[in-house]
């Protein structure tokens, strides 16, 4: 089927840059199926190019075991699509609804801001400012004196999650569009920490340090199931981390997923948790502490999505988590970025759409009277298969050198790398999905049974599959297989 691949392909080679990928794999890269999602800007190139990303990722580390030449990548684009936005289609039940009843956007005295309280402790924060109340209505009338800046700033002192509505031209000089502009859409440090020496500093729960640094140095991946034999270890929550490691379960890592004991997001585990095992731990209690040591010392890939300083402050920070886990791959996210004045503010991506300019150049575009931002969770999704990417290419990396390596993102820098690449979209909307859309199996989870959209990813020779079908928070011991 013609297909217009430029601007995908553009896409991705951005991306596989960043990734500091061999350009020459580039031309294994392709696209196939029309169409693209109802937006100002590219969505679809931007699920395609992300997820091919992953998917160059997963062939050049399969060259190593199969000592030729990497593998040709294909994505689906209208599949692709689909993966951005739900990729479970249940069977009898009704998932939870992925949204708190005020959570939305709200008319301001001059112009609008979104409130974010799908966390009850966000809630609890926006309405510690305007009042409790249990619905929209309610909210709207609190809302409606504010000025839109004055309350994100007095829900974001007190703990909360806001975003007032700016343009694209009011984020380009604002100190933090400013800042995010001069990131690189991957942050790459090569840690000294050489796999071969296997020393830590830590003792006692952590003799194993140095048995898994041996283990680590014998590695190699295997030829049908990439990842098999990797352990990745996901701090992550929401979206974008899940969606990458999701995508390392599919190519056989052994995930393990922590949780504190009352973090709970139900309107996304049953999508989100496929191919996951899913525990819990309190990082502030000593017998969890010691669990979770012990569990990182024997970590290959770390995926974390928690404010920058977050693991700090629990004694987790960059230099300990390389004395226990010498040769870790460390893959972390933010919402803003990491340098500027917003370094480490809350958010998630229905709040970057609205500080980033997003939702308005598509209300402006479009000509709605309210903020219209991109028809999925873009940011989200996009910076997820690009961690799933920059994972895999430490791993591959780390087989060349023994050493481990770390990879940042943010919600903020992909959108920018979406407003850079901002083009005329394909007038072809996608078509309704069909039957043949989904995998003829059913997958027996605890909510009932469902089926999924068919993976978008071809690699020759090498099936994405997963060995665990999602399943609650919790629902595992926190311990590897």
């Amino acid at each position: 089927m013609s297909v217009n691949q430029q601007p995908a392909h553009a896409m991705l080679s951005s991306a596989w840059s960043a990734l500091r990928g061999d350009p020459a794999m580039l031309d294994a890269a392709g696209f196939v199926e029309e169409g693209a999602l109802p937006a100002f800007f590219p969505v679809t190139d931007l699920a395609s190019a992300t997820m091919a990303a992953g998917g160059l990722a997963i062939s050049e580390l399969r060259s190593h075991a199969t000592s030729t030449v990497p593998a040709s990548v294909t994505v689906d684009r209208r599949l692709a699509s689909m993966w951005f936005h739900w990729s479970q289609r249940p069977i009898g039940w009704v998932p939870p609804a992925p949204w708190d009843p005020i959570a939305g956007d709200y008319l301001a005295s001059d112009g609008w801001i979104r409130l974010h309280t799908n966390a009850p402790h966000h809630r609890k924060a926006a309405e510690r400012i305007l009042g409790e109340h249990q619905d929209k209505a309610g909210m709207a009338k609190a809302v409606g004196p504010w000025k839109k800046a004055e309350l994100e700033q007095a829900i974001v002192e007190v703990g909360g999650c806001a975003a007032e509505m700016r343009s694209l031209e009011s984020w380009a000089v604002h100190p933090q569009g400013i800042a995010v502009a001069s990131e690189p859409l991957l942050h790459w440090q090569q840690m000294q920490d050489e796999i071969r020496r296997g020393q830590s500093n830590y003792s006692d729960p952590l003799r194993g340090t140095m048995r898994q640094a041996i283990s680590r140095s014998t590695w190699r991946p295997d030829a049908t199931r990439p990842l098999y034999g990797l352990r990745v270890l996901d701090l992550t929550r929401v979206l974008a981390g899940p969606a990458a490691t999701r995508f390392l379960a599919a190519y056989g890592a052994d995930v393990l997923r922590i949780d504190p004991p009352t973090w709970d997001e139900p309107g996304l585990v049953t999508d989100l948790t496929l191919g996951k095992r899913c525990a819990r731990l309190d990082l502030h209690k000593q017998d969890d502490r010691a669990i979770f040591e012990n569990l990182l010392s024997t970590t290959d890939i770390l995926v974390h999505g928690y404010r920058p300083d977050a693991l700090e402050r629990l004694g987790f920070g960059v230099e300990a988590r390389r004395h226990l886990a010498p040769g870790l791959v460390d893959v972390c996210l933010d919402a803003y970025g990491w340098t500027g004045p917003w370094a480490g503010r809350r958010g998630f991506d229905s709040l970057v759409q609205m500080s980033t300019g997003i939702a308005d150049a598509g209300m402006q575009a479009s000509g709605a009277d309210k903020p219209k931002p991109l028809p999925v969770q873009a940011l989200d999704h996009g910076t997820g298969y690009l961690m799933a990417a920059a994972a895999v290419r430490g791993i591959s990396e780390r087989l060349k050198t023994g050493r481990g390596i770390q990879a940042r993102l943010s919600l903020a820098r992909t959108a920018k790398f979406l407003l850079d690449h901002a083009t005329p979209n394909d007038t072809t909307a996608l078509a309704a999905e069909t039957p043949a859309d989904l995998d003829p199996w059913a997958e027996h989870t605890t909510w009932g049974e469902a089926r999924r959209v068919r993976w978008p990813v071809a690699t020759d020779g090498c099936e994405a599959k997963w060995n665990y079908t999602a399943s609650p928070l919790g629902s595992s011991p926190a311990e590897w297989v």
